[in-house]
């Protein structure tokens, strides 16, 4: 009003002035959100034509590099094309020259089942040794393939239901013994549907390109196809499975709507693209391509629902009257009249029914995304730079999709739906991910507070319960281990001591003292006592050269020190007794040895000592090499061994003799153990390794 007023004043406003300044007024206040819309658009613009040049270009990566050619490849585009269900090339009947890539629905409109090319080649003389091969970039939907006469090759089943196999390409190597120098006759059926009887026009039927050349240079060629055209495709079909479960499990928690709509479609997707997994269908063409039409209807409706839900407004008010409610309704029913409506046509209209419901279809989404930008613009949402860029090259590829699919554009090669689908998905994917993180994030920053001071607590009651109970535990297995000790000292040790001096049975004396010896060692380990290690070097050296003396078997003994005053724990001190017995047992009854050296190293700085037996003996025999663990006591061995955190290692040989070189660790814990006559310190499992020289 003001400005109306100021250029009345002056005599130079118009007279319709307060009409222009209102919707000056209403300019500038919609300013802001307008000039978002009009940057996402621009940004949609950018990127479909980024997403359009990528289409454009994407055959390029099926076609023929400058070194593949200079190879010897050759690239057959003119082909005599004669339709004929016969089982070869029918020589006699009318056809036509066509050029390749070859559409049925331009060069052969209406036919059904199959179409005959043949094509001439010479041998090309540069390929050198390398064999031939054919590489045909698509045959919609199964191919076979004929040189000079004789079958070389079929894809699948050329009769109905016929193999469908649109977007996979072949590669049949060519028998020299059929080649020629010169006119190669290469033949091949494609069979195929019209156009008017498939649902997309990619599955309609065709020939694309076809190369003749060596093997090595089209297998790289093929697997580089392969791998775009099918293998990314399966990869992205089952990442989109795992985001749609993500996103459901995330919807459940949360109880977010869009989210389940956002899973159930990113899984539609995944499933619409499933066919690269499977190419037999023995059902009949209508009914595949009827189901196959069938899932866009429901992804349309919930890519708008999911639009609309995550644009966050409630209500859908235009002129007073709640459009969202008629939506829903609107796209619930489309998923009802879209098969309707192709039952009524028939088959011979399909492709015409889809392409209208199809169009339909992008008409929604182009709205649904319209919407969700001006939302987000208005309400100045932190993604609506991404989701600009996102949906703007779902709009472009949409897009070119219709352009294809009417017949305004002409793409071969890499379906380029198939691969910037998926990456759009997971983009979008991605950003809900991240929102949801922030929101979590912000929930448990608010309960971090709380949590950290019961944690606290916790801690420190549960530290001051697990103190009293290890206390309470280690008082009665020491209690225990007592009790049995006296047990067994008591009264199974002065049986056996009365056995050994009154048994007249020298045997029977022998076995008592024998159990009685065993028996004191484990009465030694239940006290849990640990003792000085050169207690324990005497002890061992009393019973080894007892024993070898008594067999006649000189023993030398070296010690580093006559005093070593570290600390070895009782069950170390059992479990190293009778691994040393095993070993003196094995010299006396299987070496036939005359000397024995026993010497020992104590390493303190790595905690440890190193007990090495040596004989002269004739070593282990070559029919147990290998088998060190059968009838040597090598088994008991090592499982004594993997009791102590240590290292047991066998060689021998035939005629060299036995080495067996014991390491077993020197537990820090035994050293208060021996001060305060405690339990005996854990050891942690070892290893047992065996080498055969």
């Amino acid at each position: 009003m003001q400005d109306t007023q100021h250029n009345s004043s002056e005599g130079l406003g118009p007279p319709d002035a307060p009409r222009l300044g209102r919707l000056a007024v209403w300019a500038r206040a919609r300013a802001g959100w307008i000039g978002l819309t009009l940057v996402s658009l621009v940004l949609a613009l950018i990127t479909g034509s980024a997403v359009w040049w990528l289409s454009q270009s994407s055959g390029a990566l099926t076609q023929p590099s400058r070194a593949a050619r200079d190879a010897g490849v050759q690239e057959l585009t003119r082909a005599w094309s004669v339709p004929g269900q016969q089982a070869a090339y029918p020589t006699g009947a009318a056809g036509r020259m066509v050029l390749l890539p070859d559409e049925w629905a331009r060069s052969q409109p209406g036919h059904q089942g199959s179409v005959w090319y043949r094509f001439l080649f010479d041998a090309t003389p540069d390929a050198g040794t390398e064999p031939l091969a054919v590489h045909i970039e698509r045959a919609c939907s199964a191919v076979e393939v004929h040189l000079n006469g004789q079958l070389l090759y079929r894809s699948g089943r050329l009769r109905e239901p016929v193999t469908r196999q649109c977007y996979r390409p072949h590669l049949v190597p060519l028998p020299a013994a059929l080649m020629l120098a010169r006119d190669n006759q290469l033949d091949l059926k494609v069979a195929g549907y019209p156009l008017e009887r498939v649902t997309a026009r990619e599955r309609a039927g065709g020939l694309a390109g076809v190369k003749v050349g060596p093997m090595p240079v089209l297998r790289s060629l093929h697997e580089a196809q392969v791998f775009w055209t099918s293998t990314v495709s399966q990869v992205l079909g089952g990442v989109l499975l795992v985001l749609g479960a993500f996103a459901l499990g995330l919807a459940w928690v949360r109880r977010l709507p869009y989210l389940v709509y956002f899973g159930l479609l990113t899984i539609g997707w995944a499933l619409a693209s499933g066919r690269f997994w499977g190419e037999e269908w023995p059902v009949p063409n209508a009914a595949v391509e009827l189901f196959v039409a069938m899932v866009f209807a429901p992804m349309a409706g919930l890519a708008v629902k999911f639009l609309l839900g995550y644009a966050g407004d409630a209500r859908l008010v235009i002129r007073g009257v709640d459009w969202r409610r008629r939506i829903v309704w609107a796209l619930w029913a489309q998923c009802l009249l879209f098969p309707l409506s192709v039952l009524v046509v028939g088959e011979s209209l399909l492709f015409l029914v889809t392409r209208v419901w199809f169009g339909l279809f992008a008409v929604e989404l182009f709205a649904a995304i319209t919407y969700f930008l001006w939302v987000a613009g208005r309400g100045g949402r932190v993604e609506f730079w991404l989701m600009s860029v996102a949906l703007g090259a779902v709009a472009a590829v949409v897009g070119i999709e219709l352009a294809f699919q009417f017949g305004w554009l002409q793409r071969w090669g890499v379906h380029i739906t198939h691969l910037v689908m998926p990456l759009l998905y997971a983009a979008v994917a991605v950003r809900l991910i991240q929102v949801y993180a922030r929101a979590l994030q912000t929930a448990e920053g608010a309960r971090a507070q709380l949590e950290k001071r019961v944690q606290e607590i916790s801690i420190e009651i549960e530290r001051n319960f697990t103190q009293i109970a290890e206390l309470r535990v280690e008082q009665i297995a020491e209690r225990e281990r007592k009790r049995i000790a006296a047990d067994l000292h008591d009264d199974l040790g002065a049986k056996l001591l009365t056995i050994v001096h009154t048994s007249d049975n020298d045997r029977i004396s022998t076995l008592a003292r024998e159990a009685l010896e065993e028996m004191r060692l484990s009465v030694r380990g239940l006290t849990g006592r640990p003792m000085v290690l050169s207690d324990a070097l005497a002890d061992w050296r009393s019973e080894v050269v007892s024993r070898l003396g008594q067999a006649g078997i000189e023993c030398e003994w070296r010690n580093p020190n006559d005093t070593i005053e570290e600390p070895l724990s009782s069950r170390t001190y059992v479990q190293t007794t009778r691994i040393v017995r095993e070993a003196v047992s094995n010299i006396i009854k299987h070496s036939a040895a005359s000397h024995v050296i026993i010497s020992v190293d104590v390493r303190l700085t790595q905690h440890d000592f190193v007990l090495v037996i040596q004989d002269n003996g004739r070593g282990i025999p070559l029919e147990l090499d290998g088998r060190l663990d059968r009838g040597h006591g090598m088994t008991t061995m090592k499982h004594r061994a993997k009791q102590l955190s240590g290292q047991c290692l066998v060689e021998s040989g035939p005629g060299f003799g036995t080495v067996i070189r014991l390491t077993l660790p020197l537990e820090i814990a035994s050293a208060q153990q021996l001060r305060t006559h405690g339990a005996p310190g854990g050891a942690a499992p070892a290893s047992m390794e065996v080498h055969t020289r």
